[in-house]
């Protein structure tokens, strides 16, 4: 089993990580997703949210766009990370599981989010 967690906007994928309203957390077994619950954002301060999403067993974090410090705990914690996604959450999650979705590699190094990130 392995369990998928998307930074969203509902059920949009959101370009702000930390930011996000929501996380769609998806169950897969076998390539399938077999269970999804939404849970809201807990709060955004450094170093919090990879734990948390750790913690609850999340093997994968997909987003539009993500800090180099979030990656960085994730890395360390063993959990994939895949940045540049958009559209619809459980789509995406879909993607992913065919081998379709593709990390673009676009990190937030802008902390403030001035303008676009990956301007």
């Amino acid at each position: 089993m392995m369990k998928i967690a998307i930074a969203s906007e509902n059920e949009m994928v959101t370009e702000h990580f930390g930011h996000c309203i929501n996380f769609n957390i998806f169950e897969t077994e076998n390539g399938q997703i077999i269970k999804s619950e939404s849970i809201p954002n807990p709060g955004h301060r450094p170093g919090f949210l990879p734990n948390f999403l750790n913690d609850m067993g999340v093997n994968v974090i997909i987003s539009g766009g993500m800090g180099g410090g979030a990656i960085e705990i994730f890395n360390e914690k063993g959990i994939e990370v895949i940045v540049g996604a958009s559209g619809n959450a459980k789509a995406v999650a879909e993607a992913y599981l065919q081998g379709s979705l593709k990390s673009t590699g676009s990190v937030c190094h802008e902390h403030q989010h001035h303008g676009e990130c990956g301007e």
